[in-house]
């Protein structure tokens, strides 16, 4: 059997903040507004990946970890052409960085906090 991956799905607090992040700070398309189940959503292509988000169900509670070390969903990595400048425009923004920019086995990393506390790597290959 093989297996190919076909999307992300978060579950969000804000739909129109997260529609809003993916697609006005990162560049994604919206594809449509969905349901998923009784739950409002949306799908957004991200440069060929699908990024499904939805907002809670009535029957679910959310909480957000004590830890940001857990097992589980890590961070979502985005591979960028120009690393410093797109530190720069996140950081113009008002985005928290945890990581500013470092380099490391190769590349030219950093990570920063999206809504709801998503963790994202932004990437530059070095060489």
């Amino acid at each position: 059997m093989k297996y190919r991956y076909h999307h992300l799905h978060l579950i969000c607090s804000d739909l129109e903040e997260m529609i809003y992040f993916f697609s006005e700070t990162l560049g994604a398309e919206l594809v449509a507004r969905r349901k998923f189940g009784t739950s409002d959503g949306a799908s957004l292509d991200l440069s060929g990946v699908l990024i499904n988000l939805r907002v809670a169900r009535e029957d679910e509670t959310m909480a957000h970890g004590d830890s940001k070390t857990r097992f589980g969903y890590h961070h979502i990595g985005l591979e960028v052409d120009d690393l410093d400048a797109v530190y720069e425009e996140l950081k113009g923004k008002g985005f928290s960085f945890s990581l500013p920019p470092t380099d490391g086995g190769g590349v030219r990393m950093a990570f920063f906090e999206g809504p709801d506390r998503i963790v994202l790597e932004i990437f530059q290959p070095l060489g």
